[in-house]
């Protein structure tokens, strides 16, 4: 659509825009970010995008300036993908990865500080953890979450230390901010994240990041099991297979 058919399209239309607009560049925009793309007045972007908040269907960034997928719109995404699943190349990924490494295996995107499982491959041992596909998930506890921490910038992630609640789930989730600090550090140096009974007390997983062609984390891919199957150590011999079905999720991006 050029400018001027952006700039002629009724509201309801200009609202889709918008949402194509981030859905495009996939990362946090602000008004003027997107309004660069659409060149509408100035006063109506931001009316718009005011308006799309309000209603939900976007939210506030952790910068509070910019905009990211809110409730309603994730929850809708959320549909999609989970009507999806079985036909899409991403799911034959999960199923190849859960027959090498033998445990449930997960994709994972961040929503709106957590993450959200949309999609699993489940283990086919009867003892297996219940997080189904919708769950959420926090950043702070998990693999999965710690490694959307790990591909943070430096400025949010500092962001996020001062604004999230640490809560303990174990006795061993980290909840002190400079121990997290560290931990995203050495996340940062060797490429996954782990959780060590740190969620669900006698479980472990494994996660790594899925990157856009931009460079931009898109998904983190990972895997869980409890201890008496399997231990950290042992799980840390699969990381090639994780990385491996990364490149391959990437590429579908």
């Amino acid at each position: 659509m050029s400018e001027q058919e952006a700039a002629e399209s009724p509201p309801s239309l200009r609202y889709l825009l918008i949402l194509e607009v981030l859905a495009a560049e996939a990362r946090p925009m602000t008004p003027t970010e997107i309004n660069a793309l659409l060149k509408l007045p100035k006063p109506t972007i931001h009316r718009l995008v005011r308006n799309l908040e309000e209603l939900g269907w976007l939210s506030r960034h952790l910068d509070g300036r910019s905009y990211l997928p809110g409730p309603r719109l994730r929850q809708m995404m959320q549909g999609l993908v989970r009507a999806a699943s079985h036909a899409m190349p991403r799911r034959e990924i999960l199923l190849r990865l859960n027959a090498l490494v033998g445990e449930t295996c997960n994709l994972s995107i961040p929503d709106d500080g957590a993450m959200i499982y949309v999609d699993r491959v489940e283990t086919q041992w009867p003892l297996r953890i219940a997080l189904q596909v919708g769950s959420r998930v926090p950043l702070h506890a998990t693999s999965a979450g710690k490694a959307c921490l790990g591909s943070m910038a430096e400025s949010l992630f500092e962001r996020y230390l001062r604004s999230a609640s640490l809560k303990a789930y174990t006795s061993r989730t980290i909840t002190d901010p400079a121990a997290l600090r560290e931990e995203v550090i050495r996340i940062r140096a060797q490429g996954h994240a782990e959780d060590n009974q740190e969620f669900v007390d006698g479980m472990i997983a494994l996660a790594v990041p899925v990157k856009d062609r931009q460079g931009h984390l898109a998904a983190t891919v990972s895997f869980h099991a409890p201890m008496q199957r399997m231990s950290l150590e042992e799980g840390r011999k699969h990381l090639p297979d994780l990385r491996a079905a990364a490149r391959e999720l990437a590429e579908l991006l």
